[in-house]
């Protein structure tokens, strides 16, 4: 439909950036949805997360294909890219928080535990005389 009016390329790029906003989107719902169920989360605000993330792809590709067919394969390889890239960053930004130590490791902490500097007494339990 849409392509009869504008040239092909036109309607590649517009796919390709309908498929990119869509995957950064999708990692979102997807990154979210996933941190409520594994953070023991189960409560509406979870369902509404998987509910949309099932549903969102499906209603974007469903209205590419009625507006634009010819530019659906173009709009799956920029959804997969982004949600490929959103995931490698991700990963890379949290292995990176993860690895750095952290500047008061070496200082004390306020909530730190006192210790408890009484001594303890070293005494040998008697021993049971034989008969």
């Amino acid at each position: 439909m849409l392509e009869d009016i504008v040239p092909d390329i036109v309607v590649y790029i517009i796919a390709v950036i309908v498929g990119i906003a869509t995957g950064v989107v999708q990692f979102f719902l997807l990154y979210k949805f996933v941190t409520s169920v594994t953070g023991g989360k189960a409560g509406i605000k979870t369902l509404i997360f998987a509910v949309t993330q099932f549903l969102f792809p499906f209603i974007i590709l469903l209205t590419c294909a009625f507006l634009f067919p010819g530019g659906l394969m173009w709009l799956g390889i920029g959804a997969a890219a982004s949600l490929v890239t959103c995931a490698v960053v991700k990963f890379v930004f949290m292995s990176k928080n993860k690895d750095t130590p952290d500047k008061n490791k070496g200082k004390k902490s306020i909530d730190a535990p006192v210790k408890n500097k009484a001594k303890k007494s070293k005494e040998v339990p008697a021993k049971k005389k034989g008969k």
